[in-house]
């Protein structure tokens, strides 16, 4: 049911030392919407189990659904918050035809959920589990609200990134909102400028909002406190499923994915190109695999467009039942944590 992917230097250091929880130094959070359901069981074992007691600090590097994921799992009590999460993610409800201003109400409550009462400070004072959330800055057409506008500004960044992916770096900016005990930093191949800003009780809930925030779908966020003045969206517009390399690297990188062929950015979605396989040296990638998602109902994975096809009993009905089901998926990464069996894996 799990397919597990491991990197050359991945492979090498768990023969030698065996799974464990301290090898691994960082944790990426992918974008992508509901599709992070299927990883809800593992993300349950991850932090309630495997890294139980943890006392050396891990870094969670997320953009969009993945920082949501990790604002809930950075908490005091990781399990309870990232159920409450799921659960109220899943019973979203929108109107027929949902404005930008309705989805992004939404998006506020639901954050506001998630932090209610300590969770901003919970998230800061956290000196083991150091959250990292990836926004864009946006630059030009882009940074407007006018849908005309703002859309010949996306159909510009789909033909730059067409041409070179290095193109879009004239139209977003990517900010790493980061713990302040994290001494962090990521590069790529495509020179993408990164400012790196500390996170605190005055910009964290923004900055949440606005690596989540898609265009065209939802507002932008203006003005993030202690950040340049300007619009944010999405952090996945630039880190996706993440093409990045990371430093301090001392450690190994653990992915928990629901897509087996990561994608560097949004406007990689329905083309070949393909991330830079150096930077997973160090990672194990864990992806449901084409068994699992064939036995679930419909036979494939949540996404957005369920929002349009199905009722919302129906699509609730289905997405908590791909909840409950992924549990299966921790059990067989349990069995994998105590009994590794390399003959088995992928090479990333």
């Amino acid at each position: 049911m799990l397919d597990i992917y491991l990197g050359a230097n991945a492979l090498k250091t768990i023969q030698e030392q065996g799974m464990k929880p301290e090898l691994f130094t960082n944790m990426l959070g992918a974008s992508g919407g509901p599709k992070w359901f299927t990883l809800f069981g593992l993300d349950k074992y991850i932090f309630g189990e495997f890294f139980k007691g943890r006392t050396t600090p891990i870094n969670l590097i997320g953009s969009s659904a993945g920082a949501f994921r990790f604002a809930a799992l950075s908490q005091q009590d990781p399990i309870k918050s990232i159920s409450k999460f799921a659960n109220i993610y899943a019973q979203t409800r929108y109107s027929s035809k949902p404005t930008r201003e309705e989805i992004s109400r939404s998006v506020d409550a639901l954050l506001a959920t998630l932090l209610e009462k300590n969770g901003i400070s919970e998230i800061i004072d956290n000196k083991i589990y150091r959250t990292h959330f990836i926004v864009s800055g946006c630059k030009g057409l882009t940074s407007f609200e006018n849908k005309l506008l703002q859309g010949l500004g996306l159909v510009t960044s789909l033909a730059l990134n067409r041409i070179n992916r290095g193109l879009l770096s004239k139209q977003y900016q990517r900010f790493v909102f980061h713990s302040p005990y994290s001494n962090l930093t990521i590069s790529d191949n495509y020179n993408f400028n990164t400012q790196y800003i500390t996170l605190n009780k005055h910009n964290l809930s923004a900055v949440l909002s606005a690596s989540g925030a898609i265009p065209l779908v939802m507002e932008g966020i203006k003005n993030i406190v202690d950040a340049p003045k300007g619009t944010y969206r999405d952090g996945g517009i630039i880190d996706y499923h993440f093409d990045i390399n990371i430093a301090p690297c001392d450690g190994l990188t653990l992915y928990p994915h629901f897509n087996k062929h990561p994608k560097p950015g949004w406007f990689d979605k329905n083309l070949t190109r393909s991330v830079d396989y150096k930077n997973y040296n160090n990672t194990l990638m864990l992806v449901p695999s084409e068994k699992f998602i064939k036995s679930l109902p419909y036979q494939k994975i949540p996404d957005r467009t369920d929002y349009a096809t199905m009722t919302d009993t129906v699509r609730i009905k289905y997405w908590k039942e791909v909840l409950l089901r992924t549990d299966e998926l921790a059990e067989e990464f349990d069995r994998f944590i105590h009994t590794p069996n390399l003959t088995k894996t992928i090479p990333l």
